[in-house]
């Protein structure tokens, strides 16, 4: 099994379709069927079950589609790093981050971190929490910035930001010209909110904070972004708490609420490692912080 194979063979995993797959890889039907029945032979494995009409992924295929997809990502990184340490760079630190970070000075910090420290090309890796502490473990990446969550014992973690969170309304909403609201006021409506498997710390804060407000929220979709959770209530399909820092977006469409009483913050933590610090995973973390607002404790 080579990296050509790899290549081939996510082509037509993702294409469900020979000739377009041979069309996006430049060469002919009859080649990338060939390629394929080989990676097949040397596996001794069904990849993909085709008939005349269709192509589909066998549970196998679907298990090497996304390891594929991550050897192509890797061999291709090296690639790169391999070419920029020829030209003078030493190295490369790779970082994994949730969403939010993105409007709290993470893209300043990588800007700020390659001009100090020229030698080191950062590589930005979107993921979600528990994701993180995956890859971290497994040497994926070198520093995550994730939601609040319990770690297994030997990632370390800090608190970088808390802010409260907030409840996002369409803009049709009846309490939507309202700024400040008692949650229990939303017992009836249609909750929007993640499966608990994608952030179990997220949900259950959000329940909690539910519950604690006299009721237990109506969770009528589920999806995995925040992004989405936003974009689904500027289509009235439900309301939603939010971290504060999703206000920052300016999504039209939409109208932000404080929530009356006390509640556990949303937070953003660094986690690293304990065993193998890395100098450049602690300087970057340095140079965040010196761009980081005040941690938040109030709307």
């Amino acid at each position: 099994m080579d990296l050509k194979q790899l290549r081939y063979f996510v082509a037509v995993a993702e294409e469900l379709h020979f000739g377009r797959a041979a069309s996006r890889l430049c060469i002919s039907q009859p080649a990338l069927s060939f390629d394929i029945k080989k990676l097949e032979g040397q596996l001794d494995i069904q990849l993909l079950n085709r008939n005349n009409k269709s192509v589909s992924l066998t549970n196998a295929g679907q298990v090497l589609l996304e390891e594929a997809r991550y050897l192509l990502l890797r061999a291709e990184q090296a690639r790169r790093l391999t070419q920029r340490s020829a030209e003078g760079f030493a190295g490369r630190l790779s970082l994994g981050f949730v969403n939010s970070i993105l409007h709290r000075g993470l893209p300043q910090a990588v800007k700020a971190f390659e001009r100090d420290h020229p030698d080191t090309e950062i590589v930005l890796m979107e993921m979600n929490s528990a994701d993180q502490a995956q890859a971290l473990q497994r040497g994926q990446i070198d520093l995550g910035f994730v939601h609040g969550g319990t770690f297994a014992a030997g990632i370390h973690s800090e608190t970088l930001l808390a802010e409260p969170f907030l409840c996002c309304l369409p803009l049709g909403h009846r309490l939507a010209q309202v700024s400040r609201i008692d949650l229990a006021q939303l017992a009836n409506d249609d909750f929007i909110l993640f499966p608990r498997e994608v952030s179990p710390h997220y949900h259950d804060l959000i329940i909690a904070r539910c519950v604690a407000a006299g009721f237990s929220p109506r969770i009528r979709h589920e999806t995995r972004l925040w992004q989405t959770v936003v974009a689904m209530v500027t289509h009235e399909m439900g309301v939603a708490l939010v971290p504060q820092t999703l206000a920052m977006i300016g999504q039209p469409g939409v109208r932000y609420c404080e929530i009356e009483g006390p509640g556990a913050p949303s937070q953003i933590l660094a986690i690293r490692l304990e065993a193998k610090p890395s100098a450049a995973a602690e300087n970057f973390l340095g140079t965040l912080k010196s761009l980081l607002p005040p941690v938040t404790t109030g709307p």
